[in-house]
């Protein structure tokens, strides 16, 4: 870490016990109910280009003993410091070593099947990927249906690459093997687990 870096290190949560736990029931509450879209109750400024919700779902999921894989967007030099030193987290250099995944140019981001998705044996070994994008809403409508899911919800998420629908659908195929995602813009939430399904709006 070099002295700059040092000097410029942000704060993370303010109590780290509490905060961690209050973040990670918003995740699995938003996992719980595919497509809803849950606040991060977190006040973190994590470094840029991470926006709050991304920065607090990392804090809370990431530990020493879970590889954390950055996007090129993402990969910074505070970036990589502030996650070390709150997370204590090894950042792996390719898609297919991470536990979980930061995107914070989703038009850049690899496609779903670069990063792991478990086996049929331990499906559980399978990637998170935290997708940063600019709204939660605005974008195509995707209708969703599964575990979770009354009857069914509706998703519209903006700025993602074209084609993106494709991917989640061969993601679900894969069920239960598969990434789970979570998408992220200001202070909310909002998740695809590899169970859900997804239709046109």
């Amino acid at each position: 870490m070099t002295a700059g870096v040092a000097t410029a290190l942000l704060p993370g949560f303010a109590e780290p016990a509490v905060d961690s736990q209050r973040v990670f029931r918003a995740v699995l509450d938003a996992m719980a109910r595919p497509g809803m879209l849950v606040r991060v109750p977190a006040t973190i400024e994590p470094p840029a280009p991470l926006g709050i919700a991304t920065g607090a779902v990392l804090l809370a999921l990431a530990d020493q003993d879970t590889n954390v894989w950055l996007d090129a967007a993402a990969q910074t030099a505070e970036v990589e410091a502030w996650l070390r030193f709150h997370c204590g987290c090894p950042i792996v250099a390719a898609p297919e070593q991470a536990n979980f995944a930061a995107i914070a140019d989703p038009l850049g981001m690899p496609p779903l099947s670069a990063f792991p998705c478990g086996s049929d044996e331990y499906p559980d070994r399978s990637a998170t990927v935290i997708v940063q994008v600019p709204s939660l809403t605005g974008g195509e409508a995707w209708t969703l249906t599964g575990p979770g899911i009354r009857d069914r919800a509706t998703l519209a998420i903006a700025g993602l690459v074209p084609g993106f629908k494709d991917q989640v659908g061969a993601n679900h195929a894969l069920f239960p093997r598969g990434v789970d995602l979570v998408f992220a813009a200001g202070d909310h939430v909002a998740a695809l687990p590899r169970s859900t399904r997804m239709g046109d709006g």
